[in-house]
């Protein structure tokens, strides 16, 4: 089997479905394939890639030949997805699911139930030091969902998108967070939010990166992955394959030059409006990660999304006792906040962005606000400007780049930078 293959667009055209059929035979002769058990790998609803396409041309490539080709959700800490929206996902009906891929079971990951998991290995603390370059020294067991190892080979299917966490999203992410348990997943996530957003997203070689695709070669299993670029239009503009790590590097470098919007100045107010596939503030919240780095100091950013209605369905709780707040006030304050679930603590410094905390007083880069069906009471809680979503006109906001305001309509997987990046206090470069 090949180590990579690839299809990419010329200028300005698309991966066809053609290309797709031919590059998936390529990748998955049917002949290999016979009586394994293969289970492919997925996201959730909040990633746009025609997950569907690959799917179908993954079934009608081998899924008549293996013993058996399952899906698995990698959900990460989302909520589960129901088989209506698992099929929303696919790209398939509910009668088509059972009349043409019945055999093919769909099983949601369960990061916190402990019984679905397996633990794989620990990352000793020397290793851990070294991979962070020095910012921690702990061991971190590793867990990943047990059903990985009732397959003869994972097939991972994803896009590859800038990502505030790990740098670029794709590879062995699908595996640690998305399959995996809470411990490997809260502290890579506090690791991204210790070098901070800015640092972070948009850049390769990351330390959370180098925690990922370590955990990922402890899954002894064998590992395959389609690699997938999607323009905004959700056309298709690059496809790779290989094992997780050559189809993300491979990838990354060209989501480098699709998904990436430089400017040439900063922004005072900027209005990022979510699409329905955030449907939480905890997936929401993307708006902000995306779109920092070009929002000027004292500047506002507006997440504009009037249908969410609650900052998250898993971990709201939480959030609403420690509300949002900058890293150093996290740190400033750890024996406070070191008992909470870590990657919760990350969430609340990506959304409140870069800041300060001395003498007691927090001062943050960007003035957050929530234009959403979060009530004012709540965003004042956790310590987040609010506006009416109704006071909102999109047309206010539109076209006004000259005067430093920036509209962006689908926000979210778009990362916006400056051409001369600044220098920020506390944190980020």
């Amino acid at each position: 089997m090949q180590s990579l293959i690839s299809e990419l667009a010329s200028a300005g055209a698309s991966v066809s479905a053609a290309q797709v059929e031919q590059l998936v035979a390529q990748a998955l002769p049917a002949a290999d394939y016979r009586d394994l058990r293969v289970l492919l790998i997925i996201p959730d609803g909040t990633r746009t890639a025609p997950v569907g396409l690959l799917f179908k041309t993954i079934f009608a490539q081998i899924g008549r030949v293996t013993k058996e080709l399952d899906v698995l959700t990698a959900l990460g800490t989302h909520p589960p997805m129901s088989e209506a929206a698992i099929c929303e996902r696919l790209e398939i009906s509910l009668p088509e699911r059972r009349a043409q891929f019945g055999r093919v079971r769909f099983f949601n990951h369960e990061w916190d139930n402990p019984a679905a998991l397996q633990q794989i290995g620990t990352l000793a603390a020397a290793e851990v030091s070294e991979l962070t370059g020095g910012l921690f020294a702990l061991d971190v067991p590793v867990e990943i969902n047990r059903l990985v190892f009732n397959y003869d080979q994972i097939i991972i299917v994803g896009p590859v998108f800038p990502h505030e966490v790990v740098g670029f999203s794709g590879g062995n992410k699908y595996l640690f967070p998305g399959v995996g348990g809470p411990q490997i997943l809260n502290f890579f996530h506090w690791l991204g939010a210790v070098v901070t957003n800015p640092m972070i997203i948009g850049n390769k070689w990351t330390p959370v990166r180098k925690v990922v695709d370590r955990a990922g070669a402890l899954v002894g299993v064998s590992k395959r992955c389609f690699a997938l670029v999607v323009a905004p239009d959700k056309s298709l503009a690059g496809l790779f394959f290989g094992t997780p790590e050559i189809a993300w590097d491979a990838a990354s470098e060209l989501s480098k030059q699709v998904h990436i919007t430089y400017k040439d100045r900063p922004f005072h107010t900027v209005l990022s409006k979510m699409p329905p596939m955030y449907d939480d503030l905890w997936v929401a919240g993307k708006g902000m990660y995306k779109l920092e780095p070009v929002v000027a100091d004292g500047g506002e950013l507006i997440i504009y999304a009037p249908h969410v209605q609650e900052i998250s369905v898993t971990h709201g709780r939480i959030i609403e006792a420690i509300g949002y707040h900058c890293r150093d006030y996290f740190l400033k304050q750890w024996e406070q906040f070191k008992n909470y679930p870590w990657g919760v603590l990350a969430h609340a410094t990506h959304v409140r962005g870069l800041g300060t905390f001395e003498n007691g007083l927090e001062h943050c880069r960007v003035q957050v606000t929530l234009a959403t069906g979060i009530p004012e009471s709540i965003c004042k809680k956790i310590n987040l400007g609010y506006r009416d979503p109704q006071s909102i006109c999109e047309q206010d906001f539109a076209n006004r780049e000259s005067e430093g305001i920036l509209f962006v309509p689908k926000a979210g997987e778009m990362l916006y930078h400056l051409k001369q990046p600044p220098v920020w206090a506390g944190g980020g470069n």
